[in-house]
């Protein structure tokens, strides 16, 4: 039926890849009835449960080839893509089904069932696994689409969280960056403040000495001046002490004067 299918080299390719898968899925399960050890059978098992999930995620893509190009084929075209996407989905829940079946018999409750549905947890997947003989053909193709529906709700999900883990970083980044920068301006102004207060620190203290220089200086002075007045006051009140010098510019105290008179009587001898 592949080769009256009219498919874009794309399409084909995908078509190719599914059908590669179910070749592999069949010769599986040959070679599953071959094995007698329970775990080699649970390892075939978990190898083809991957097999199966690559299938279903090649079917997906194939059906948003089917939409993507659905514009520029004509409908007998699109609706023969969709009528062997729905012949694939089949096939891929028989095999579905057939590994359930192998599991039972196996008795391996380690391997997690097949889920059709994205999220779904281990006993509603098994709960809702319908076998492919009991579910008509549209019932497999709405499974099918559910299916991929809500797997790609929860892709989307996951972007959105990495998305939003991505800006949380990014602004967690920027707010670092900032706040370093702060710290290097800060840093930069205590140095400032530091060398400013060392500078006054310095200034400060020389203009210290100088003051007790100035202060030394008065008191000598005043000590000078005390010294001169209290020689010139010992040289007005003791004149006659030869053992003070004359003061200069100071001029001498007169000496006193004795009157000379005669008695009247020797005036005239």
């Amino acid at each position: 039926m592949a080769s009256n299918l009219n498919m874009s080299p794309q399409l084909e390719q995908i078509h190719g890849e599914i059908r590669d898968i179910f070749r592999a899925l069949a010769n599986g399960f040959q070679k599953l009835d071959k094995i007698k050890d329970s775990n080699r059978q649970s390892n075939q098992l978990e190898e083809l449960t991957g097999k199966m999930k690559d299938c279903k995620r090649l079917i997906k893509d194939f059906d948003r080839g089917i939409k993507d190009e659905g514009a520029g084929n004509p409908e007998e075209v699109n609706k023969q893509l969709n009528d062997e996407k729905q012949s694939m989905i089949k096939e891929l829940n028989s095999y579905v089904a057939l590994r359930k079946t192998y599991m039972n018999t196996i008795g391996n409750k380690k391997l997690e069932l097949f889920d059709m549905g994205a999220g779904a947890s281990e006993p509603s997947a098994g709960a809702n696994v319908q076998l492919a003989s009991e579910m008509s053909n549209q019932e497999l193709v709405n499974a099918g689409m559910k299916t991929m529906d809500e797997t790609d709700q929860a892709i989307e999900r996951s972007k959105q969280v990495v998305h939003q883990t991505i800006e949380v970083g990014t602004n967690t980044a920027a707010t670092l960056k900032g706040q370093t920068d702060q710290m290097g301006r800060i840093v930069n102004e205590l140095d400032s403040i530091n060398f400013s207060i060392k500078k006054a620190s310095q200034l400060v203290k020389e203009i210290g000495r100088q003051v007790a220089t100035d202060k030394c200086i008065m008191l000598f002075l005043f000590l000078i001046v005390c010294g001169v007045i209290a020689i010139i006051v010992v040289k007005i009140v003791n004149p006659n002490n030869k053992d003070i010098r004359d003061i200069p510019g100071l001029a001498p105290p007169v000496p006193s004067r004795r009157l000379l008179y005669v008695r009247t009587g020797e005036l005239f001898d």
